[in-house]
């Protein structure tokens, strides 16, 4: 019984620490220079400020801002998050891509603003979709007791829990759990925890790996399965989602 709890228990930490990892500086709103006429694509990553998830992806004509993550509140909802960070969309009818974690505070998000179009890129739809195991173990108060040593360091069990096989993968995953912001990672788990959203959003797509560990797949019911993806796919099969992103965006 112990052991299975124990294995559950960094079963929930891997979870988070993907779907949450963020930048310790939580910077501006950032972005290439719009020209005229083009269309915005908003990016929320499951990398707080870090950006550099998305930089494979090639999206010509479009106009790409990546959202930043902004201090959350002692006890604030992801749908209260959601109304804060909204104010960094400022463009009518946007495009939205939301990876991971930043594909959840997307739906709560597509909910209070009107959106085009939306891709969510190993990410969830509903509360239904992610493993009820994980929230149960969440609202145990994991958030509480995890020592910040095993939220920021890299280790082979990392590696191959978010599928990072190369020796890019794994130097990019080291860098992004380095720099992870302990309170946050911390209130992102409790939040997750009590996400109740249990409608499918509108004028969306799911993209999602058939390796992912993070969020089985096998839960899911996506648009687009990528054979062999895990959950690092959208830095190291930019190209074939890339492609289905422009297919969507421009049909």
């Amino acid at each position: 019984m112990m052991k299975n709890f124990i294995v559950q228990s960094v079963k929930v930490i891997f979870f988070v620490l993907w779907m949450c990892c963020s930048s310790t500086a939580f910077s501006q709103v950032h972005g290439d220079t719009a020209a005229a006429g083009q269309k915005t694509i908003y990016f929320f990553s499951g990398l707080g400020a870090d950006s550099s998830v998305f930089m494979n992806l090639q999206l010509p004509g479009y106009h790409k801002v990546f959202i930043s993550w902004i201090p959350a509140l002692p006890n604030e909802s992801i749908t209260a998050y959601a109304g804060r960070i909204k104010s960094q969309i400022t463009t009518q009818d946007p495009y939205i891509i939301g990876l991971s974690f930043g594909g959840i505070v997307a739906v709560e998000v597509s909910k209070q603003i009107q959106v085009t179009k939306m891709i969510l890129i190993s990410s969830v739809r509903t509360k239904d979709e992610l493993n009820k195991i994980q929230f149960f173990f969440m609202k145990l108060g994991l958030h509480r007791i995890i020592p910040r040593t095993l939220i920021k360091r890299a280790n082979f069990l990392t590696y191959s829990y978010f599928g990072a096989r190369s020796s890019i993968d794994k130097k990019t995953l080291t860098a992004l759990l380095h720099h992870t912001d302990v309170p946050f990672f911390r209130w992102a788990l409790k939040s997750i925890a009590h996400w109740d959203n249990r409608d499918a959003p509108e004028k969306t797509i799911q993209i999602h790996g058939t390796a992912d560990r993070v969020i089985a797949s096998r839960r899911l019911h996506p648009d687009y399965r990528i054979r062999g993806g895990g959950h690092l796919m959208v830095f190291n099969k930019a190209d074939t989602i890339s492609k289905i992103i422009l297919h969507y965006f421009n049909d």
